[in-house]
């Protein structure tokens, strides 16, 4: 620990007495500063023992001292010391009353000890705690190392909780807590989630300190609020791939402060490569896709091996994410599925499920186990983008992703994974033509054909088929259009389309035989019926 006043009083060699502020000498002493002037606070930067002979000083002045003694508490000083037998045999009592008064310690300075014997003590004790501290802080490092090496991230928690005497969490790249130390911290680091978010919003390296959080006591130590925390995000990218976080009663001391750069350094250093096995695991991944879509699934388990095996033994389902090359550009050319991707691994790993996701030109495939957390995370994903998008806001991390569009397959296993591609496929573009963020295939499969009527290729069709009878009637020479609408919803059956119209059947008949000159096509024809009930039902959408 650093010098304090009383470890001064204490050293044998200085031979100093305390003549006031006895219950104040525990506060520890930064540096011993001898200064003359009558005014030396300007100079004084707080937590210095000042050392004095009053050669400038009127000393016996008690309104002078007061005055005095009290900038100089102000300004930060711990103590003064005052050396007799130069200008005054003795302390003079103006300036013990005025120490007493302000509870600032006195020191008294016998003739035979010289300021700089002083200065030498408190220099000397300063380098032997720095020296204790970077001591300590290589001894932490070791242990650090030897936790991450032997238990990964949750050793090195733990151990550098005991280090600091508090508490330690690790977020991931989507700010949730995926381990803590001690077992309680996992629920202290959770209501930090906001302050994660906000971190993470900040280019790597970044960090901040959290103080307390003015809350009532509560009964455990899990639920304390008046800790102070510091979130240092991890990695060496644009956006931050973790967070570390430190909870402990005070400040950092030196010693704690190495062990907590030793402890970001090799998490950094755990970050950055499990990058480099990502990106390895992704080429394996991108190569196993490509053997389930060419239906070669017996070889797609044989090069997953276990790092996808389990994803392959039960079903799953096809994620195709596309995005337009104006969401890259609002990203600042960057990647337009991170926030995707981060939601849908992150919520994979929190659950032990096994995930593939790879990146195919301007497209991104992920295989994902069905009914999974990654299956919820997708959903909630881009159910929070389209509710931004409808507000005309932005993305919910970035707010870059605007241009996103998802499909989602049915269930499906390794010889049918081709088939479940081209339903993601559907689904992907069956969101595009509604202007939807998400779209899962069996969606399209409970509904109704009728909402694919919009597209505007379909309209122009329909228009097009049903532009000549619309200039016949438009003529007042009939109600074609309206003549068929009716035939075709009774299937033909004159007597019911006549009654629904309230025409004789005859004049009916007259008019279909109209339709089929006009438009040179037969109505006994299934496919013509088909086309034109498609048709009306286009044109009546509008």
């Amino acid at each position: 620990m650093p010098p304090t006043l009383a470890s001064l009083v204490h050293h044998s060699a200085l031979k100093l007495t305390v003549r006031a502020g006895e219950d104040r000498l525990d506060v520890p002493v930064r540096w011993a500063h001898v200064s003359e002037l009558a005014d030396p606070v300007p100079y004084m930067e707080g937590g210095e023992l000042l050392l004095i002979t009053a050669l400038k000083l009127d000393a016996e002045d008690p309104e002078a001292m007061r005055r005095y003694v009290r900038r100089l508490a102000k300004a930060g000083v711990v103590g003064l010391g005052f050396a007799v037998g130069v200008n005054y045999e003795d302390i003079p009592k103006a300036l013990l009353d005025a120490a007493e008064e302000e509870g600032l310690p006195l020191l008294e300075v016998p003739r035979r000890t010289p300021f700089l014997a002083i200065s030498k003590a408190v220099s000397a004790a300063i380098a032997a705690d720095q020296y204790r501290a970077v001591t300590a802080g290589f001894a932490a490092q070791r242990e650090l190392t030897k936790q991450a090496l032997t238990d990964g991230p949750q050793g090195l928690l733990r151990a550098l909780a005991a280090q600091v005497d508090g508490w330690a969490a690790l977020y991931d790249a989507s700010g949730a807590v995926v381990a803590a130390a001690p077992e309680w911290a996992g629920r202290r680091a959770a209501r930090l989630t906001a302050e994660v978010e906000r971190l993470r919003e900040r280019p790597a390296p970044a960090s901040a300190v959290v103080g307390g959080g003015g809350g009532p006591e509560r009964s455990g130590p899990d639920d304390r609020h008046d800790d102070r925390v510091e979130l240092h995000s991890l990695g060496t990218g644009r956006r931050p791939r973790a967070t570390l976080a430190v909870g402990t009663a005070s400040a950092l001391g030196t010693a704690e402060r190495y062990a907590v750069h030793s402890a970001i350094a090799l998490l950094t250093l755990t970050t950055e490569r499990s990058r480099s096995l990502h990106a390895a695991q992704q080429r394996i991944g991108a190569a196993v896709l490509c053997m389930l879509l060419a239906g070669e699934p017996d070889h797609a388990r044989a090069v997953a091996g276990d790092l996808y095996g389990g994803l392959l033994d039960a079903p799953f389902r096809v994620i195709v994410a596309d995005a337009t090359p104006a969401s890259a550009a609002a990203d600042g050319g960057g990647d337009p599925f991170d926030g995707l991707t981060e939601a849908v691994e992150s919520a994979a790993a929190r659950a032990g499920e096994a995930v593939l996701v790879v990146p195919e030109g301007d497209r991104l495939v992920a295989l994902v186990s069905d009914g999974g957390a990654a299956v919820a995370a997708c959903a909630q994903y881009t159910a929070a983008l389209e509710s931004a998008r409808a507000a005309g806001g932005v993305g919910p991390e970035s707010g870059d992703e605007d241009g996103l569009v998802v499909g989602l397959s049915a269930p499906a296993g390794p010889i049918t994974a081709a088939a479940a591609y081209k339903q993601s496929e559907q689904a992907l573009s069956v969101a595009r033509r509604r202007g939807r963020v998400f779209v899962e295939h069996e969606q399209l499969a409970a509904g109704s054909v009728l909402p694919l009527l919009a597209d505007d290729a379909v309209k122009a069709f329909a228009d097009g088929l049903l532009r000549a009878l619309h200039e016949h009637d438009a003529t007042g020479r009939g109600d074609l259009v309206a003549s068929l609408r009716a035939w075709l919803s009774r299937h033909g059956q004159w007597d019911a389309a006549a009654a629904d119209l309230g025409v004789h059947r005859h004049t009916l008949r007259y008019r279909m035989r109209r339709v089929e000159e006009i438009l040179g096509r037969s109505l006994d024809d299934p496919d013509v019926r088909m086309e034109l009930w498609l048709a009306l039902k286009a044109t009546s959408t509008e």
